[in-house]
């Protein structure tokens, strides 16, 4: 779906909001496994992965932006 290379790309406002979408997924995701069978359940996997990608560079963005400070 979202390489680190495509993610890295986005700017901090997209990086955001696929953030929210992400966990938003994460939290339906999980409600829904827990009261039936999911289709996939690879997407709970997915989807945490992305939130680490996401966080992982929202993390690189603010220490460039301290040191640079």
């Amino acid at each position: 779906m979202n390489t680190a290379a495509e993610l890295r790309e986005m700017s901090d406002e997209q990086l955001e909001l696929t953030l929210k979408e992400s966990a938003e997924a994460l939290f339906r995701l999980r409600i829904k496994a827990q009261t039936e069978r999911l289709e996939t359940p690879s997407e709970l996997r997915k989807h945490r992965r992305l939130i680490a990608r996401l966080k992982t560079i929202q993390g690189e963005r603010q220490k460039v932006a301290q040191a640079t400070s």
